[in-house]
């Protein structure tokens, strides 16, 4: 990012551009500016968070606000996301002022020095979010990993860490070639065509019934929310916290105009679903800007600074999810009152005598679903769940998999203090994380990626704006209508049936009170996929009555996936086909050849008018599958190419040989049957229960063999392993590691 040139050469660069004589903004007029913005934008964050709690509580919540209040930032992501806003907002005051005086235009760089702008990082407090902190001195590196991931490259410390922008592989392309959506201008025109409304896309595309539906012959259920599972792992790209324009105060409900951070979708002519009129949109909200992105006050030598989104988690496989990226969450999520390492759990509530996650701090939630769901004046509400993701609650079969994690965590930890007694707290919750880090690893699909070559400094890990945005979003096209909730010989549960998708968000009531994780569980390893075919694509529950349990208008996932695409920047289909080494078709019947399906490619060039303008979510899921796979050919792409990016639990030093071996032989299947009541299982949980992979007892499953943890006295020295996770570097040792090694 150019501000980085510019705090990293501030001290010792003079005015590195002239500016026009006699006119030169100085300190004063800045800092003016700056109070202005703050105020602006300090007013519109409390006026969101009244606004919202306002809602919750007198049970107006509308879809969109269930939808922005997941996406929240928390933590030092709202100071981060704070920031950005103090800076964007500065900058746009300095531009108008500017004009309003000038009579004409001129950017705020031609009146900005390089020392004002290094001074605007440092109030707005981007300077923080931009610098890296010092790791060059050993006394300074955890011997863990931290929640953050800061320092987990000792070179360039912000490397993969939280809280930091996404990376490009190929360059944005803005409205206005700097910060506006595409699509922000309805009369702009990208390779001579317009860009068609993205609800009108979802109409004609996307749209099926859930009779529709089929099922995967091959994969289970399991493999479409451990996906989600995985995904809430490595990305989350917070919205912004205000509902309301910086610029003219308008509320985004109220309101289908184009104003930061507003982007509404309109509605389309003779919707199926919601009538048109020209005042009617689906609010949404646009994610977050990086810190010193997205103005074109930052030019720095002919160059501007694109807006670009920040991942709110780490690159890492580590279960963030579990665990938190922020370290003030992850210090919350743990229970401080024991020695034992362990996470917090329920203590209103158990699941047949098993833990369960602990709730929110805050009791008025959008969780408080039950007595609209069930008609019943009279049933209990309970707050949302908390784990280490926000998104916790999002469904009750994500939830059924966060608690089965937690449960595994505790589980490990009480083994841990069993084989080494003399291990503290803090050791018994480190090593625990370690091992779950590295269960999550394990699971990951190998074929695509090669042999793991080995740690690279130099290989920026950071998650792509693509993959996070688009590729990485397959999975929603192969989402049942139904959670199915199975008995013990996975048959539909008689008590507890299937719940309809809709009826499942944000409802962890169901989870306490509705026979607890185990149906859930057996219904995703027991229940198919959905098979994400061109002539069925996104079910009824996902792009027509998401989060409808809340409010009539809901909202439609796969517009928001467009818009989303669009409000970053993404390139268009074959921009992205190109750089995979694909073919770009170039018309009508190139893209019916690249699709399989000369209806489908009818259709979407219909809308589009050239295959360049696809949004590339859209072209990705339409693909037809490569071998053996359930993407196709760009998608394998970008997928493969992220995680070759990794950093790995295979890395000599991260894990003993013996504690490897152990490592390789985890199944998810195992670590169901060691934290459920769930007694029979199929061998491999993310395929089909078939002749090839039989319900077989528990008992017949082998076992993580914690014994390669043990830690025994062998005289003065060093453990035989590293205690970082994914690189060698220097350890600290402590009076222990005197006296005992693994």
């Amino acid at each position: 990012m150019l501000i980085s040139v510019l705090l990293i050469l501030g001290l010792t660069l003079g005015p590195s551009h002239s500016k026009p004589t006699g006119e030169r903004l100085g300190s004063p007029f800045l800092q003016q500016c700056f109070e202005e913005a703050k105020k602006i934008v300090d007013d519109a964050y409390k006026y969101s968070r009244e606004e919202s709690l306002r809602r919750v509580r007198r049970d107006v919540v509308q879809p969109h606000d269930a939808l922005r209040l997941l996406k929240q930032p928390r933590g030092d992501t709202r100071s981060a996301v704070r920031s950005a806003d103090y800076m964007a907002q500065t900058l746009r005051l300095v531009q108008e002022k500017v004009h309003h005086v000038h009579k004409r235009s001129l950017n705020a760089t031609d009146l900005l020095t390089d020392q004002d702008l290094i001074e605007l990082a440092r109030i707005t407090g981007c300077e923080a979010r931009i610098r890296n902190p010092p790791c060059h001195n050993t006394a300074n590196i955890n011997k863990y990993r931290t929640a953050t991931s800061v320092c987990n490259n000792l070179k360039n410390s912000r490397l993969g860490a939280a809280n930091t922008p996404f990376t490009r592989w190929l360059p944005s392309e803005y409205d206005d070639d700097i910060s506006q959506p595409k699509g922000w201008n309805r009369n702009r025109k990208f390779n001579n065509f317009l860009l068609p409304l993205v609800r009108q896309v979802s109409n004609n595309i996307l749209s099926t019934t859930d009779a529709g539906v089929v099922n995967d012959t091959e994969y289970s259920h399991m493999v479409t929310l451990f996906g989600q599972w995985n995904d809430h792992d490595l990305t989350f790209t917070p919205s912004s916290p205000s509902i309301r324009s910086f610029s003219n105060g308008l509320n985004c409900d109220e309101s289908c105009e184009h104003s930061e951070p507003c982007i509404p979708i309109p509605i389309p002519p003779g919707d199926p679903r919601i009538p048109s009129r020209p005042d009617t949109c689906i609010p949404a909200f646009r994610s977050a800007p990086a810190c010193g992105t997205g103005y074109s006050a930052f030019n720095f030598g002919g160059e501007s600074s694109k807006r670009e989104q920040m991942n709110l988690l780490t690159a890492f496989l580590d279960l963030g999810q579990v665990y938190g990226s922020d370290e003030k969450l992850a210090l919350n999520l743990r229970d401080l009152t024991s020695d034992a390492g362990l996470l917090r759990v329920n203590t209103e509530f158990k699941d047949n005598g098993r833990e369960l996650l602990p709730f929110h701090s805050l009791q008025v939630q959008t969780c408080a679903t039950r007595r609209r769901i069930t008609n019943d004046p009279n049933a209990r509400e309970v707050p949302c769940f908390i784990a280490g993701d926000a998104r916790v609650d999002e469904n009750i079969a994500l939830t059924s998999i966060h608690t089965l994690f937690m449960r595994e965590h505790n589980r490990l930890a009480r083994q841990l203090k069993r084989l080494n007694p003399h291990w503290d707290s803090e050791t018994l919750y480190q090593e625990a994380r370690k091992i779950m880090g590295a269960y999550t690893q394990v699971k990951t699909p190998q074929d695509s990626l090669g042999r793991y070559p080995g740690y690279n400094p130099n290989v920026d890990p950071s998650i792509s704006n693509v993959f996070a945005t688009a590729a990485y979003r397959f999975a929603h096209l192969a989402i049942q209508p139904f959670l199915f909730r199975l008995d013990a010989n996975y048959r539909e549960h008689p008590r507890f049936p299937s719940v309809p998708l809709f009826k499942a968000f944000l409802a962890p009531w169901r989870v306490i009170f509705e026979g607890g994780v185990d149906p859930l569980l057996r219904g995703l390893i027991g229940g198919p996929a959905k098979l994400a075919t061109q002539n069925h694509m996104m079910v009824d529950a996902l792009r027509e009555r998401l989060f409808q349990f809340v409010r009539n208008l809901a909202l439609d996932l796969g517009s928001l996936n467009m818009q989303r695409g669009r409000d970053h920047g993404l390139p268009g289909y074959n921009a992205w086909r190109r750089f995979c080494g694909l073919s770009q078709p170039r018309n009508q019947a190139e893209l019916a050849q690249v699709l399989g399906n000369a209806e489908l490619a009818r259709k979407m060039l219909q809308l589009y008018g050239t295959p360049e303008n696809i949004d590339v979510w859209l072209g990705g899921v339409s693909e037809p599958f490569v071998p053996g796979g359930r993407v196709g050919p760009l998608f394998a792409c970008l997928i493969a190419t992220q995680f070759q990016r990794r950093l790995w639990w295979q890395n000599p030093g991260v894990f003993t040989v013996k504690q490897r071996q152990a490592l390789s032989a985890v199944t998810l299947s195992r670590v169901i049957c060691d934290n459920t009541g769930i007694t029979a299982v199929p061998p491999d949980a993310f395929s089909l229960i078939s002749n090839r992979n039989r319900v077989v007892q528990c008992s017949t499953l082998r076992r993580l063999d914690l014994s390669a943890w043990r830690e025994r006295p062998c005289g003065f020295g060093t453990r035989s392993s590293f205690n970082s996770w994914e690189k060698p570097q220097p350890v600290l040792h402590d009076l222990y590691s005197l006296f005992f090694c693994y």
